[in-house]
């Protein structure tokens, strides 16, 4: 057999290009703004991770840009050797601080940071339980680990007990879970997870990619948000999103911090965060700590959004956070959900197709989210447009 067959397979990439719909690798021409060129046309950007706006302020660029000049294009090297910027060491002192742990470990990427932590921290003998909808690099990690992994239903705090019992009492279990879920924009139910933790004496993480600058006091995040921030004892975090940048860290003792070091070969044998990108996740996380103000003008704009829609009588999926800027809207299924994203677009409004794997069969979704820079004249443009587009097919 070819090894190559599988890639001659039709797949639903193929149908969308027949049918003019194909949603992927829309090429920009301009920032990562609330409004973008977009292929030679205006669009209502809602479907960026840009959760602060940050991406397009002139400090962050300026600190870019120095950075750029004063250490050059990159390190050369992984942070275990030659490629320690003093400026790393700044942001992981910075973040630690904002975060409130000992300690932070900084990684190239989110998704590897996810990777390196799991599989430093999960080993043969351990056990890693994952909620379904976790984000798939975390099920990546829980491959590289070697230990074993279990899945609980989508925040089901019943379905969790049962698989900490089936842990044995001598095995190492860490519970792992998004803050807040990518594709559904709800929050987890950390008060419980934590409860459970403590109870079956197993460890916490916390993918909080999406609850960075989202959540909590000063955007501190989800354990912020539920004053859990003692109990949790991983967080993991990308600057990719509200931080402006690019990168990931993980905060949690200083001890802990130390063997990741010394053991994650994701840390261990990756080239590390380069300057300007430091150097923009730092200023970001500084402007963040110095206007407060952006994180609540944030949630507004989620709240505005919500309640357009919903007059509009538009179904969203639902949640239990109606301030988070992850607004997923009922779709269904794969090939509508692809044309009206297509109608969308040349509407000018750009959101992203969310599709089974990341979405369960037959509740496909039209994933929106919002900036603290959108304007309320923005945001009604757009819910104009998508009501418009929607009302056609029903919906």
């Amino acid at each position: 057999m070819d090894i190559f067959e599988k890639c001659f397979v039709s797949g639903i990439q193929d149908e969308a290009r027949e049918r003019g719909i194909y949603p992927f690798f829309h090429a920009l021409e301009s920032k990562q703004d609330t409004e973008v060129i977009m292929e030679g046309k205006r669009r209502i950007m809602l479907g960026s991770n840009n959760y602060l706006g940050l991406t397009t302020n002139p400090e962050i660029i300026e600190a870019g840009v120095k950075a750029y000049e004063q250490y050059g294009s990159g390190c050369s090297g992984s942070r275990f050797l030659n490629g320690t910027l003093r400026m790393h060491l700044e942001l992981e002192q910075a973040l630690a601080e904002f975060l409130r742990k000992e300690a932070v470990v900084t990684f190239s990427t989110g998704f590897q940071s996810n990777l390196g932590i799991i599989s430093a921290i999960v080993g043969p003998h351990d056990y890693v339980i994952m909620d379904r909808e976790n984000h798939a690099s975390l099920y990546d990690g829980c491959k590289l680990s070697y230990g074993t992994m279990l899945r609980y239903r989508h925040s089901d705090m019943e379905d969790l007990e049962k698989k900490l019992r089936k842990v044995p009492e001598k095995a190492g279990c860490l519970i792992v879970t998004d803050g807040v879920f990518s594709m559904g924009g709800d929050i987890a139910n950390l008060p419980e997870i934590c409860r459970l933790a403590r109870q079956y004496g197993a460890r916490v993480m916390v993918d909080d990619a999406h609850g960075l600058g989202v959540l909590g006091e000063g955007g501190r995040g989800t354990a912020s948000y539920y004053g859990l921030e003692d109990q949790v004892d991983i967080y993991m975090g990308t600057f990719s999103k509200s931080l402006a940048s690019l990168g990931g860290y993980m905060a949690s003792s200083a001890r802990v911090a130390d063997y990741v070091r010394h053991t994650s070969r994701p840390f261990i044998f990756s080239a590390s965060i380069p300057p300007a990108n430091c150097a923009a996740a730092l200023a970001a996380l500084r402007y963040m700590q110095k206007h407060p103000e952006i994180v609540t003008q944030l949630q507004e704009n989620a709240l505005y959004m919500r309640q357009l829609l919903s007059e509009r009588n538009i179904r969203m999926r639902p949640s239990n956070g109606e301030r988070i800027p992850i607004i997923p809207i009922y779709t269904y299924e794969p090939i509508p959900t692809l044309t009206i994203a297509k109608e969308l677009y040349d509407n000018g409004v750009y959101v992203n197709s969310s599709l089974p794997p990341a979405a369960a069969p037959h509740e496909c979704l039209l994933r929106t989210s919002l900036m603290a820079t959108h304007t309320h004249a923005l945001i009604e443009e757009a819910v104009d447009i998508i009501a418009e587009v929607l009302r056609r097919y029903e919906l």
